[in-house]
């Protein structure tokens, strides 16, 4: 069977199992969202036995630091996985709501109202967390599922599934709507990406290439998730008390994931007096820093280890320990350089001044910005939607982080009592 076949038959299989998500009430999603987080709870030392399996393959195979801590489960991440199950099935149902509404002087009733996509095709690497992350939040949308990880995370990505499809079984909605696509042939990727009329959506989570691939190469209507360069600006006016903790904390909490800093921008009215500190604070946080030339020269004076950074640098989503620093001489400038080389993820300002606050975020073309806190915050659990399908930075549809609303199109409920149009 050609990929391409496989692939369409998986879709088909999909969307005949996706009327049992169509027919089903926010009730019954709700309860079956429940009993997949139950069963994962359950079968956790089946779940972490495979990842072993994974992790072993992928330390032989030299995978770095970033993607090991991504593949990696362990009794913690999995509770979460279980966790953000149940918080998404405690989110008001999305289907079924009522957008707009008006009548025509003729008499009809026009009603726009949320439905589901139909089919839904996730291309991931590495975390298999997506891989149930995606798969709930498609569930409680209507939607059904393919999902396509790599092959770095396949035992942990059959079981995961296989627990859900198990877990469903006992439920009025098929195990069907779930379907995962095998990983071992990459030309399963080519195909899922060209299975248009099959396939109504594609979405990508992973590596900046991966993503531009899909992209590029997909036929099938996508929505782009986003590489993460993500900045934080410590104005003039920064609480330089806050903003140390909020430095350590976007950079270093998780450093693989793309809500994670990779470069700090300091006010050059600032930067002598803070930027010791903060390098010190890094360093000794086992971050590797590389500063612009002025930012060298205080590293160098502090006796902190530091190299030139680059324009290639400034443009990189390092998702390990490094980062880079520069210095600049206002709000404008610190957005200039976002502009340049950030990719419209997270912006961060650390700021007391309202008129310099307002001015970043009025500059800042992106998907989230903070203020006076940690860029990891742009997080679809952490903002209250239970797991996030992924963090778009495009314009079109949804941007930021994605939860069950994004997962929805409309349809148009025209009611009419016998009128003809003349």
């Amino acid at each position: 069977m050609s990929a391409q076949t496989l692939i369409n038959t998986l879709a088909d299989t999909a969307r005949a199992a996706g009327r049992t998500l169509s027919t089903a009430t926010g009730a019954q999603r709700k309860a079956a969202l429940q009993t997949i987080a139950d069963a994962i709870e359950a079968r956790s030392v089946e779940i972490l036995a495979a990842n072993a399996k994974d992790m072993e393959a992928g330390r032989s195979a030299g995978l770095n630091s970033s993607l090991l801590d991504r593949l990696l489960l362990t009794p913690e991440r999995v509770q979460g996985i279980a966790g953000g199950a149940r918080q998404v099935s405690e989110l008001p149902d999305p289907l079924g709501i009522t957008l707009r509404q008006s009548t025509l002087p003729n008499g009809i009733k026009l009603e726009q109202i949320s439905v589901p996509f139909g089919v839904i095709g996730m291309v991931y690497e590495a975390r298999p967390n997506v891989t149930v992350d995606a798969a709930v939040i498609l569930l409680m949308s209507g939607n059904a599922a393919l999902l396509r990880g790599s092959s770095s995370a396949s035992h942990s990505n059959e079981i995961l599934v296989r627990v859900m499809c198990d877990a469903l079984a006992t439920t009025s909605i098929s195990p069907d709507v779930i379907q995962l696509v095998p990983s071992e042939d990459r030309e399963t990727v080519k195909a899922l990406l060209n299975a248009r009329g099959k396939v109504d959506l594609v979405i990508p989570r992973g590596s900046a290439a991966l993503i531009r691939m899909v992209v590029d190469e997909s036929t099938v209507p996508t929505i782009e998730t986003g590489a993460g360069v993500c900045h934080v600006y410590i104005d003039e006016f920064a609480d330089l008390s806050k903003a140390l903790p909020i430095i350590i904390n976007s950079k270093v909490q998780r450093p693989s994931v793309c809500n994670a800093a990779e470069t700090l921008l300091l006010h050059t009215a600032i930067a002598q007096e803070f930027a010791p500190v903060a390098l010190k604070a890094l360093h000794e946080a086992g971050v590797i820093v590389h500063a612009d030339a002025a930012t060298l020269v205080i590293a160098q004076n502090a006796g902190i280890p530091a190299t030139l950074a680059t324009d290639e640098n400034f443009c990189t989503e390092y998702g390990t320990l490094e980062i880079n620093v520069a210095i600049v001489d206002s709000v404008d400038a610190a957005s200039a350089h976002i502009a340049k080389y950030g990719t419209q993820h997270t912006e961060a300002i650390i700021s007391e001044n309202k008129e310099n606050v307002k001015r970043f975020i009025a500059l800042a073309d992106c998907a989230a910005v903070m203020v006076n806190t940690s860029t990891r915050f742009t997080d679809g659990e952490q903002m209250g939607f239970g797991a996030e399908i992924g963090i778009s930075n495009q314009k079109l549809h949804a941007r930021g982080p994605m939860g069950l609303e994004a997962m929805t199109t409309t349809t148009w409920i025209v009611t009419g009592d016998g009128q003809i149009r003349s």
